[in-house]
């Protein structure tokens, strides 16, 4: 099975008979295809969709089996090797599962893995950079919140949302605004968080029911609804929402 995959790989990405795609690919052209696969997991888990999310599980796949084939023949790592590597660090993080100690907790077996990989001593090490802005922002608060730097309770975070707000409108260059709208929308995960919101999930359903809506819009109007006027769209927004 993954064997299979593994030789498929191989052949496509033979320099003599393999895909020319394939062959010319490096980890930094693979990357976004391998962030897409991971978002399309995410899709037909949202839409319950099993059938979708059997090949999606499997496109994912593919992207471990490609990034671990080119490590290989770059002499790194192989496909083996990343897998003993998962299968270890599981068991090492459920002491409680697979040894006979209690378990010091998820959060505390990775902080110090963390402390032990790298120079970087810092509370927020290892919040990949290259995370969607709004989990990595979620991510860096919770971090900075183990802390003890954060806000009691989810009226402080509100009232920054607040300021925030005054901030952007009072920004005197567009250089000003961009920057205020970053600190806004960084204030607004804040308080989502405080909150028990998960942002990332919070988002993703306005912007199925945005387009749900808006798609409604365009049903009823027809042909006729890129002409209307603000106000007539307006009003077929507000049908739609009612309905």
């Amino acid at each position: 099975m993954l064997e299979e995959l593994r030789d498929i790989m191989a052949r496509l990405r033979d320099p003599e008979t393999g895909c020319p795609w394939d062959v010319e690919q490096d980890f930094r052209t693979i990357a976004p295809y391998t962030i897409e696969e991971a978002y399309e997991v995410a899709d037909a888990i949202e839409r319950d969709d099993m059938a979708a999310l059997r090949d999606e599980l499997g496109d994912l796949q593919l992207q471990v089996v490609f990034h671990a084939r080119m490590a290989e023949e770059a002499g790194a790592f192989d496909l083996k090797d990343v897998l003993d590597s998962i299968s270890a660090k599981m068991i090492r993080r459920h002491p409680h599962v697979f040894g006979d100690g209690a378990s010091p907790g998820w959060e505390e077996i990775k902080a110090a893995e963390r402390a032990g990989a790298s120079e970087d001593r810092s509370a927020l090490a290892g919040v990949a950079s290259a995370l969607p802005a709004l989990l990595r922002a979620e991510k860096l608060q919770k971090r900075a919140a183990r802390t003890g730097f954060d806000w009691p309770d989810p009226d402080g975070a509100r009232d920054k949302v607040a300021e925030e707000i005054d901030e952007v409108r009072t920004a005197a260059t567009d250089a000003d605004r961009f920057e205020e709208m970053g600190d806004l929308l960084f204030a607004v995960v804040n308080w989502s968080r405080k909150l028990g919101i998960d942002p990332e999930a919070a988002l993703r359903a306005a912007n199925l029911k945005f387009e749900k809506r808006f798609r409604a819009m365009e049903d009823i109007a027809g042909e006729a609804f890129k002409g209307l006027s603000l106000d007539d769209k307006e009003a077929l927004w507000v049908r739609v929402k009612r309905s």
